[in-house]
């Protein structure tokens, strides 16, 4: 890992961090310098702003998943859809918990949608997650366990609207239980075939 991507890690962290103790709007930027050691200039070098780096703290989210979807398709031991679905389940259930840190970034940016930059922002995180979620499908489809003619591009726009719908809905009724991830796994299933 080279210095820049270290100092970016930092940052990413330190910033996840205050979410949890502070919430989104309680963070500032010199919150985040304070308590990463790094200069305002270092912080800017990677944004210009909170709100970018909200965005990009989630999208590392869907990175992380991305790269753990990447080794669970991989594995010589595993076959089928099963376990690819498993692990985006538990994640769609992780995220939309009120209290997870890009739950609570997702809820902080769509209250600030009239303000153009974090409107753009959300649109290039949700972009961002479609298009992932479609080389997913896709994948499947090459590997034979998704159908050909499934509409890659449409499924995942569905997905990514229960998705957020879960968000939201555990955002206003905080006592509810969540979906199981054995649920959200058959909800999948079905929109796959």
């Amino acid at each position: 890992m080279t210095n820049a991507n270290t100092s970016f890690q930092i940052i990413l962290e330190a910033t996840e961090e205050l979410i949890r103790e502070k919430g989104c709007r309680q963070t500032t930027l010199q919150d985040i310098i304070s308590e990463t050691g790094l200069s305002k200039g270092a912080i800017y070098h990677y944004v210009s702003g909170k709100d970018e780096l909200f965005g990009l703290l989630m999208k590392s989210r869907i990175e992380q998943v991305n790269a753990r979807f990447k080794a669970v398709v991989s594995d010589q031991h595993a076959s089928g859809l099963r376990n690819p679905l498993q692990l985006i389940a538990e994640a769609m259930v992780q995220t939309s918990h009120h209290a997870d840190v890009t739950n609570k970034i997702f809820i902080y940016l769509l209250s600030q949608m009239d303000n153009t930059k974090v409107s753009a922002i959300v649109q290039g995180v949700y972009y961002y997650t479609l298009e992932t979620c479609i080389r997913w499908i896709c994948e499947g489809q090459e590997a034979g366990v998704i159908p050909a003619q499934a509409d890659n591009r449409k499924i995942a726009t569905a997905m990514l609207s229960f998705m957020y719908g879960l968000r939201v809905q555990h955002t206003i009724r905080q006592d509810i239980g969540s979906m199981t991830a054995e649920e959200i796994i058959q909800l999948m299933s079905r929109a796959l075939q």
